[in-house]
């Protein structure tokens, strides 16, 4: 009996710890006094935060890779809600061959996907680059979208927007009055995944970038002479921001439930 009780508990703490070594040992290394590589620790130094863009073309990846996430994630968000809507509200033929062409995306190895991409870039002249990697980081982050959005709008009560309607608004106010607040949080937790992924992504990048360097691909090409110090700074500070955006929703969360409970 007390055996099973402690079990879970102590796997699960364990498995936390396994998930956050890591993290710990990037943020420990950037602020290591590195040389020419960054694999032994060789002292304590606050230069590396001081100047995270230090190390030879690791500002200029990270400003690639944030601005193909943020171009990727405001089209597959607009595309993504567009189609969850419609999957939702309408009927119409060949629906679940539709769902399983919206899943397939996300059941395809990403070897596979990126791949089949850059052939089909390849087929029709494309100069591998920025928008070819936009293109594909869209095709994989729409199916994110349509799935969290498209579960968000089937929570919904469609009595509210019939009762919208009988105050005599008109479909678009009501959807911008009614339907769009209630959906926002869907929207919103959509286009944090979608980014993420979009960041974090090098499989499909690698295959269709070309010369374009993305911040994961920096890493990896770095990682054979030990990833650069200003590099674990980035990653640290990600983490840190994402943990921050975290926290912050919950609080958030937790007034406003808090508010409704008191009305």
């Amino acid at each position: 009996m007390k055996l099973g009780r402690w079990f879970v508990p102590v796997v699960g703490g364990l498995a936390f710890v396994y998930l956050l070594v890591p993290i710990v040992y990037i943020f420990v290394f950037s602020f290591n006094d590195a040389g020419r590589t960054n694999l032994e620790w060789r002292g304590f130094t606050w230069d590396n935060w001081a100047n995270p863009c230090g190390a030879p073309a690791v500002c200029e990846s990270l400003a690639n890779s944030l601005q193909v996430g943020i171009v990727a994630t405001l089209i597959a968000t607009a595309l993504g809600t567009c189609i969850a809507l419609g999957l939702v509200h309408y009927k119409f033929r060949f629906r679940k061959l539709t769902d399983v062409l919206i899943i397939l995306p996300l059941a395809t190895p990403e070897v596979v996907l990126g791949a089949s991409l850059l052939a089909q870039f390849l087929n029709l002249g494309w100069e591998l680059g920025y928008w070819t990697i936009v293109i594909a980081h869209t095709v994989f982050c729409m199916s994110f979208v349509i799935v969290t959005v498209r579960a968000r709008v089937s929570s919904l009560d469609p009595r509210l927007e019939e009762a919208a309607a009988d105050l005599y608004a008109s479909p678009r106010l009501a959807f911008w009055k009614v339907t769009f607040p209630l959906l926002l949080p869907g929207i919103v937790a959509a286009a944090l995944l979608s980014f993420a992924m979009s960041f974090d992504d090098f499989i499909i990048t690698n295959f269709n970038s070309g010369n374009f360097q993305t911040f994961p691909k920096f890493i990896y090409v770095s990682a054979t002479r030990g990833i650069p110090a200003q590099a674990n700074v980035i990653g640290s500070a990600m983490f840190i921001i994402a943990l921050l955006v975290v926290i912050i929703g919950q609080i958030i969360s937790y007034r406003k439930k808090k508010q409704l409970e008191k009305i």
